[in-house]
């Protein structure tokens, strides 16, 4: 999921995708406990799903305005 796509999310659509994010995040490390994990970079992209939806909230709460953060480079 790429920063472009989460800032394009409504607030309750993030909340519901961060509530899903950590389902699987969940799920993964229970897959990996028992060793039935076959990619271990899905905990890694997963875990940088739920930072980029944390950021977003964040960001809103805070009232830090998007554009801002589009002229500071684009690295997405």
């Amino acid at each position: 999921m790429r920063i472009s796509e989460v800032r394009a999310l409504s607030t309750e659509e993030l909340s519901e995708t961060l509530y899903s994010l950590k389902e699987q995040l969940f799920d993964l490390r229970r897959k990996k406990a028992v060793g039935g994990l076959e990619r271990g970079e899905d905990i890694t992209e997963v875990r940088r799903d739920i930072a980029r939806v944390n950021m977003v909230i964040s960001e809103r709460k805070l009232g830090i305005n998007k554009e801002l953060n589009e002229g500071a480079g684009g690295n997405e």
